[in-house]
């Protein structure tokens, strides 16, 4: 399995409207951040974990083609602003896109783009199908386990497990049940918002410290605001622990 960074900012994206800070000026594209999302590949398949704004120009900068199904971890904007952009992924594959997430997640989604699924024809509107999980599923032959994780006081989000390889994002905890679906993970990707605290993220010390006790054998953190330099933080961290980038993409051993 190989995962492709489309995108490891957050909400606001890095350059942030209006801000002249170190890192929105930065000549860096590693410090140039759209909105969070990635891209697995498998068995010749194409999953997507969230479809942010952008999802239209990380498809063109990244030369995807092919959407075969999508995960998503919650339904705020910064994740699911682009699934409108699926209907050209329809047009040229002829067929339904599968969406996975939970049943709380798909009543919002459903009911923030309720012309997808108010029976109206019209051919110019994405071809969706939701499917609500509260439980392990398959996907493409593929073991899919869903994890609960808090997104502050209000939100849960759905972090997923597939083989080795754990994605979770958008997390300002990693409770000790969802701990219990991420060990022995060849890859774990990681929300680190930032150097300070903040009460619906992690922090980076509170993600390097979940990698700690999770030990998987390399960790990429994403969902970072204009607070983090890319060079220089990735020097200070341990060697097995990166900051991921919009363009990285990863093999994760199976």
């Amino acid at each position: 399995m190989r995962v492709l960074f489309l995108g490891t900012g957050t909400s606001h994206g890095v350059p942030m409207i209006g801000c002249d800070c170190a890192v929105c000026r930065s000549p860096d594209p590693c410090d140039r951040r759209a909105r969070t999302s990635a891209l697995l590949r498998f068995d010749g398949r194409q999953v997507l974990i969230d479809a942010p704004a952008e999802l239209r120009m990380q498809a063109l900068a990244f030369g995807l083609r092919r959407v075969d199904a999508v995960l998503l971890t919650h339904a705020h904007a910064d994740h699911v602003s682009g699934l409108d952009d699926l209907r050209t992924f329809n047009l040229w594959q002829r067929s339904a896109i599968p969406i996975y997430c939970s049943p709380e997640t798909a009543d919002t989604v459903q009911r923030h783009f309720s012309y997808i699924w108010n029976g109206d024809a019209y051919p110019g509107k994405p071809n969706l199908e939701l499917r609500r999980v509260d439980g392990p599923f398959e996907l493409f032959g593929r073991a899919v386990v869903p994890l609960t994780v808090p997104h502050g006081a209000l939100t849960r989000v759905t972090a997923f497990r597939i083989g080795r390889l754990g994605y979770v994002t958008d997390a300002s905890a990693v409770p000790p049940e969802a701990r219990a679906g991420l060990g022995g993970l060849d890859v774990l990707v990681l929300n680190a918002l930032r150097h300070r605290p903040h009460p619906s993220h992690l922090s980076l010390d509170e993600a390097v410290a979940i990698v700690a006790d999770l030990r998987p054998r390399r960790a990429f953190f994403t969902h970072i605001a204009h607070d983090l330099m890319h060079a220089p933080v990735n020097a200070a961290l341990p060697p097995h622990i990166r900051l991921a980038h919009d363009g990285l993409e990863i093999e994760v051993e199976e």
